[in-house]
């Protein structure tokens, strides 16, 4: 009995296959699990616009804010009326703000200030750090938050706002991708 195997048809299935494997995944993954966080996040007093990427171990919601949104309401919000599509993930915030030099150098005088509170748990060291240059920086001003989760921190110059979410038990030799 001599058969041939004709590859043509048998690579065809094969990539079929794996078409349909990998398309019903990321359907499912987009309908049933990011679809939903994406609703939740419209409905999310002072966000803008918000698209969150799902990983095994991590949603990392990219955010677009209102000036005069509550960061902490802001994510409390989002695990609370997310949590059907975030499970058991950490939630991770990646906040868009507008570009102000001048704002970025008031935060970057404070950064050595407010890493060393992180690091030590010395959280209300991160408070007194930013009243310092409130009064340092005329029209500068800072307001600072703290859940089980994390820090946050609102800095305002003008127009221009920087929010800074900090995770209080940080990843091993990470950095603060928000920061």
């Amino acid at each position: 009995m001599n058969s041939k195997l004709r590859i043509v048809p048998i690579i065809l299935t094969a990539v079929l296959s794996a078409g349909l494997l990998f398309g019903g995944w990321f359907l499912y993954k987009q309908v049933v699990v990011a679809g939903p966080l994406e609703e939740a996040l419209r409905e999310v007093p002072g966000v803008v616009s918000g698209k969150p990427v799902i990983d095994a171990d991590h949603v990392n919601v990219h955010l677009n804010l209102a000036p005069d949104a509550d960061l902490r309401e802001v994510y409390e919000r989002i695990v609370t009326q997310g949590a059907p599509a975030i499970g058991d993930r950490k939630v991770r915030l990646f906040i868009e703000d507008s570009e102000d030099a001048g704002l970025e150098t008031i935060w970057s005088t404070v950064l050595f200030d407010v890493a060393e509170a992180m690091e030590t748990r010395r959280y209300s060291k991160i408070p007194a750090a930013l009243k310092e240059l409130e009064q340092a920086y005329p029209g500068f001003k800072a307001s600072t938050e703290i859940d089980a989760d994390n820090v946050y921190i609102t800095m305002r110059r003008g127009d221009a706002v920087k929010h800074v979410v900090l995770p209080r038990i940080p990843d091993t030799l990470g950095v603060w991708p928000n920061a």
